[in-house]
């Protein structure tokens, strides 16, 4: 598993920089994206396949991916990590300012990345693609509304997908946990340092991605112990 091609998108803060410093202290290779500047002092961590995209752009997304495809080849773990939350509110007292986003980079933006990396995969009849759900795409709180709807998108995109693959490929919805993130602490508040922090999650977290394979295609998993 020391040679392993992962992507990753959200890959600035929160679970996504966890994640990125883990695989890197590993040695895996990662490409990597996010809306601000990605940094690491991680070991073998190559700057110039971290880019300052927006993942709702698909002319940006393909060319971050013709790119990366053309040096590291299809990835052999793609994990769609980046997400955003409304504000908490009824539904009702949102704006389609507010709403919008969160549907943008929550469903459109995780389509624009499948569809710019998966296709390659597809040619070499191998590779894992991993879309972070949320507890909150198998189950509803108030005032999360819009972000609810996202991750039952997700949880039902990525079983039609994982059907839509060929033998030897796998697609998976993951619900990551609940873990002490901003995204978290703005639903949350201040009880959201009782929760694990992305850096003690990501032990736990980067061996069970690694390990996902064809047997997982289209099963609904949760990182254990999160």
């Amino acid at each position: 598993m020391s040679d392993k091609t992962i992507v990753l998108t959200g890959a600035s803060r929160g679970l996504g920089h966890a994640m990125l410093e883990e695989f890197l202290a590993r040695g895996h290779r990662v490409a990597a994206c996010a809306r601000s500047k990605i940094t690491t002092s991680a070991k073998g961590a190559n700057p110039k396949w971290f880019v300052s995209l927006d993942v709702c752009n698909p002319a940006d997304v393909n060319a971050w991916a013709k790119s990366i495809l053309a040096e590291l080849g299809p990835p052999d773990l793609l994990i769609n990590n980046a997400a955003l939350i409304n504000r908490s509110a009824p539904l009702w007292e949102l704006t389609p300012e507010e709403f919008n986003p969160v549907i943008d980079v929550n469903i459109k933006g995780v389509f624009n990345v499948i569809r710019a990396f998966v296709p390659a995969m597809i040619q070499k009849k191998r590779g894992v693609t991993v879309n972070f759900s949320s507890g909150w795409g198998r189950s509803t709180s108030p005032e999360v509304a819009p972000y609810c709807a996202t991750k039952y998108a997700i949880e039902g995109l990525t079983q039609a997908l994982a059907q839509e693959l060929p033998a030897g490929m796998a697609a998976v919805p993951l619900n990551p946990g609940v873990i002490d993130t901003e995204m978290l602490r703005n639903s949350f508040g201040a009880s959201a340092s009782s929760y694990p922090k992305p850096t003690a999650w990501a032990k736990s977290a980067v061996p069970f991605l690694l390990n996902l394979g064809p047997s997982h295609n289209g099963q609904s998993l949760s990182v254990p112990g999160a």
